[in-house]
């Protein structure tokens, strides 16, 4: 079918307009004519030139996926029918990419499918987790209360990876401007002075000998400089890829000494959020624990999970494996068990996660007041050392005077 763009009047003679899919220009004014709308112009979209072209293509973002699932419950709450939410929502999509994807989604539900198969089609925008989800929401005939709870978890994550981008920034981009500055001041500005110095014949300061030989070092071998560090970012990240650098680099990061305690902050709050949103759902507590070790984004965090599911698959409790991983802190382990015992452990994993969303926030906040007055003094002391060892032979001369 085509795409048709239109422009209407409404009974208030006010103009509206939209977007309409139909094999002809008739069509789409009888629809609009049925629709108590006057038709004014009706002609066919034009083609984008850059639509096969994937990475010109708009991406679906978490935001549009929230508003969706916001959306999407509102209108099942209020009683329309599956299929004709899917044709709104794909109607007054305005991201071209979703638009495209919610398209094909309708077109596999018409064919017979389920809601959850056809969006397991399309594992990028909607994960295992959403996925099976939205199956045990069809299910059980809770399909508006699941995609509420989705849109709420979602916006929940979305928060926590924020606030820990927002940690991860601040001290990157400060290295980066001292890397930038001591670097231009290496190639541009010691020369000037060091030509300066020559000229005046007389010697100079151990300080200042010490900043011009680096300054001639990092001028002569700053191509072998500028490979080694990309060839060094080069090797981390294959070394990543693979099972074993990633095991031992996972391990590594959460014992790093500060940033360590946050990414296992963030850890406990992943894990309880997901697996209490997933349990409240209808979710099999065996099938959470496997879709949360493989959404875990950290190894030793998921073969802790993964010893979870086989301890659980052997009669055991979900507290006593967590705290034998040494990951999980010993009260979430005691208040996870409090929950087992009670049969309320889909709350008490949401109590946990709302905790340690808060030791999230703190330890962000910590984190950024301990780390910028400490990239404050670093760059005063390497810039301020470099101009104050310039200055040396200065000061003495003007001494001697």
């Amino acid at each position: 079918m085509k795409v048709f763009v239109w422009t209407a009047k409404n009974p208030k003679n006010r103009t509206v307009k939209g977007e309409m899919e139909a094999e002809t220009p008739d069509q789409v004014r009888s629809s609009l004519q049925r629709r108590k709308l006057k038709p004014v112009k009706v002609k066919e979209k034009p083609k984008d030139i850059f639509e096969n072209v994937p990475f010109l293509q708009p991406k679906v973002t978490e935001i549009d996926v929230i508003i969706f699932c916001r959306q999407f419950s509102t209108m099942i709450d209020a009683g329309l029918p599956l299929l004709q939410c899917l044709d709104i929502l794909h109607t007054q999509q305005e991201n071209t990419t979703f638009k495209k994807i919610l398209k094909k989604i309708k077109e596999s539900v018409e064919t017979g499918e389920t809601f959850a198969d056809a969006l397991k089609k399309f594992p990028k925008v909607f994960d295992d987790l959403f996925v099976n989800m939205v199956a045990a929401g069809e299910a059980g005939g809770i399909l508006d209360i699941i995609l509420r709870r989705l849109s709420a978890y979602m916006e929940k994550m979305s928060k926590l990876k924020r606030q820990v981008k927002g940690a991860m920034t601040y001290p990157a981009i400060t290295l980066a401007i001292a890397v930038i500055v001591v670097g231009v001041i290496l190639v541009f500005v010691i020369p000037v002075f060091s030509d300066m110095f020559k000229d005046m014949g007389k010697s100079l300061p151990g300080p200042t000998l010490f900043v011009v030989a680096l300054s001639n070092f990092v001028i002569h071998n700053i191509i072998f400089i500028l490979a080694g560090i990309f060839g060094s970012l080069f090797i981390i990240k294959r070394i990543y890829r693979t099972e074993k650098g990633k095991i031992v680099m996972d391990d590594m990061a959460l014992k790093l000494p500060v940033f360590g305690i946050l990414i296992k902050k963030v850890a406990v709050a992943k894990f309880t959020r997901t697996m209490g949103t997933m349990m409240s759902s209808g979710v099999s507590i065996l099938e959470a624990l496997d879709i949360v070790g493989r959404t875990a984004g950290n190894k030793t965090i998921e073969f802790a999970i993964s010893d979870v599911k086989v301890g659980i698959a052997e009669g055991r409790s979900m507290a006593d494996p967590l705290l034998e991983s040494g990951v999980f802190p010993s009260m979430v382990c005691s208040m996870i068990s409090v929950g087992e015992s009670t049969g309320a452990l889909d709350i008490m994993l949401g109590k946990i996660a709302d905790f340690y969303d808060d030791e999230v926030d703190q330890a962000v906040k910590n984190l950024t007041d301990m780390i910028e007055p400490f990239m404050l003094v670093f760059l005063g002391t390497v810039v301020g050392g470099l101009v104050i060892s310039m200055y040396l032979p200065i000061f003495k001369m003007a001494g001697g005077l």
